[in-house]
C-alpha cells in the first residue's frame, strides 16, 4: 500500500464501478450532475474518488429526495445520490458483497447475484402447491426504519476492513435533501435508491429474519425478495402463529408490521374447498389466486396460480398513455414500435412467464391506442375505426414482428370491413 494513503483501494475496482454505475444510469443528485457532465472531466473526476476515498477524506453529500408513484397507490420515497457517490458506494459494494453472500439463504433472492424475481415467483407457485396457508409479509417503511447500531454490528461481524466501515457509517448519516430544498437528519434508515442500500438491506433482514427463522421455526418454507416476503404454512394456527412471532421479532429489531397489509392467505383450489376472507396476495408485481386452467389431459381445473397484479397493469397503462401516441400522427408505425418495443418486451419477458394470458387485456388496450393513431394519422380512417382496426389487423398478421405483444398473439381482430 502507498505510504500516502491511508487506504489500499485499487484504481481498477474505481474503473469497474463507474462503469456499472453508468450502466444502471439514473438520475442527478443534490449538485445536479449527471453521467454525462461527469464524464466531461472523467480521468480527473475518478482520481478525484479514489484519492478522497483512499486518504479516508470522503465525505458523502446529502442524499436528494424525490416520491415516485407506488402501483397500489401512494407514493414511495427514494434517495437519489450523486453521480461521485453512486461509485464511492459501488466500490463499496464491490468489495464487501463478496464476503456477505456466501451467508444469505438461498431463498433471499432481492438484488443479489445469480437470483432473480422470476425464480423467486416460481418457487412460490409451487410452494403454494403444496402448503394451504401463506402469510404475506409487509414492513412499515423498511428502508427509513432500520436501526443503525444493529445494522453497523451486522457490517463488523463480517468484516474488519476499517475504510469500508467508516464509509457505511458515514452513508448511514448523511442528511437527506427534500423536496423543498432542506436539509433532514437521518438518525436511522438507508436510502431507497442508494447502490449500497440493497446489500446493506439484505444484511439486516438475514439477522433480523433469516437467522431467526432458522433457530425459531426451522421446518417453514419463505421466500424474501428485500422487504418482500412470503411464508408457507400447514394449518391456519401455524400461520397465525408464526404471523404473531415474526410481529415481535421484527419490534426486537425496531421495525413494525403493517397491520393492515400483513395477511393470512387461504391458497384455495380444487383441492382445497373451504373459504376464507383472505384467498388471494400480491408478490413482485403478480397476483396469486385461485384461477381456471388446464392440465395435460385437456381438462379443466382450478389452481392457485400467480398471473400479472391489477396494479402492475395499471402502471403498464399509464407508461402507455406517456407515450401520448395521439400526438403522434407525423410519425410512422415502424417509428412507433421501435419507441414501445424495448418496454413492451419487458413487460412480456417479466410478467408473461406465468399464466401469460393475464396479459391481453392490457395488450388489447394497446390495440386500441394503436387503432385511435391510425384514426387521427390516416384521412381515410377518421370516425372509421372498424376500418382502422382492420388495416392494423392486417398489418399484424403480415408483420407480427413489428411490436413485441404481436408475437405473442394479441394482435388487433381483423373486421370485416
Amino acid at each position: 500500500m502507498s505510504q500516502a494513503k491511508s487506504f489500499d483501494i485499487s484504481r481498477e475496482v474505481v474503473w469497474e464501478a463507474y462503469k456499472r454505475v453508468k450502466a444502471n444510469r439514473g438520475t442527478y443528485g443534490v449538485d445536479k450532475e449527471s453521467i454525462q457532465d461527469f464524464e466531461m472531466k472523467l480521468k480527473d473526476n475518478l482520481y478525484s474518488v479514489w484519492n478522497r476515498m483512499s486518504s479516508g477524506s470522503y465525505f458523502p453529500p446529502a442524499v436528494r429526495r424525490v416520491e415516485i408513484p407506488k402501483a397500489s397507490g401512494g407514493k414511495r420515497p427514494l434517495g437519489i445520490p450523486t453521480v461521485r457517490d453512486r461509485i464511492a458506494q459501488m466500490i463499496v459494494k464491490m468489495y464487501l458483497e463478496p464476503k456477505l453472500e456466501p451467508y444469505f439463504h438461498e431463498d433471499s433472492y432481492g438484488y443479489r447475484p445469480r437470483k432473480s424475481a422470476i425464480e423467486a415467483l416460481g418457487v412460490t407457485r409451487e410452494r403454494c402447491w403444496r402448503y394451504d396457508w401463506v402469510v404475506d409479509l409487509d414492513i412499515i417503511g423498511f428502508f427509513d426504519n432500520l436501526n443503525h447500531e444493529l445494522l453497523m454490528r451486522a457490517v463488523r461481524k463480517h468484516t474488519d476492513c476499517k475504510w469500508i466501515v467508516l464509509y457505511i457509517e458515514r452513508w448511514l448519516k448523511a442528511s437527506v435533501q427534500l423536496e423543498d430544498g432542506k436539509l433532514e437528519v437521518r438518525e436511522k434508515g438507508t436510502p431507497q435508491g442508494g447502490v449500497i442500500s440493497p446489500l446493506l438491506a439484505n444484511l439486516f433482514l438475514h439477522y433480523a429474519l433469516e437467522k431467526w427463522m432458522k433457530r425459531s421455526y426451522p421446518g417453514i418454507k419463505y421466500e424474501r425478495y428485500a422487504d418482500d416476503a412470503v411464508y408457507h404454512c400447514r394449518s391456519e394456527q401455524e400461520a397465525k402463529t408464526l404471523k404473531m412471532a415474526i410481529g415481535k421479532r421484527l419490534v426486537e429489531c425496531g421495525l413494525e408490521l403493517h397491520p393492515k397489509k400483513t395477511k393470512i392467505v387461504y391458497c384455495k383450489d380444487d383441492r382445497r374447498r373451504r373459504s376464507y376472507p383472505n384467498e388471494k396476495f400480491n408478490f413482485l408485481g403478480y397476483t396469486f389466486r385461485p384461477r381456471g386452467a388446464v392440465d395435460r389431459s385437456g381438462k379443466l381445473f382450478v389452481g392457485f396460480n400467480p398471473a400479472v397484479s391489477n396494479e402492475a397493469a395499471k402502471a403498464m397503462r399509464q407508461t402507455m398513455r406517456k407515450w401520448k401516441m395521439h400526438r403522434r400522427a407525423d410519425k410512422e408505425l415502424q417509428d412507433l414500435s421501435r419507441v414501445c418495443n424495448p418496454v413492451i418486451r419487458g413487460w412480456v419477458n417479466y410478467y408473461g412467464k406465468y399464466y401469460k394470458t393475464g396479459l391481453y387485456p392490457t395488450f388489447h388496450h394497446l390495440n386500441r391506442i394503436l387503432i385511435r393513431w391510425a384514426m387521427r394519422k390516416y384521412k381515410r380512417f377518421k370516425n372509421h375505426q372498424r376500418r382502422a382496426g382492420y388495416w392494423l389487423g392486417e398489418i399484424a398478421e403480415q408483420n407480427p414482428q413489428l411490436f413485441a405483444h404481436w408475437q405473442m398473439g394479441v394482435k388487433p381482430v381483423r373486421a370485416r370491413r
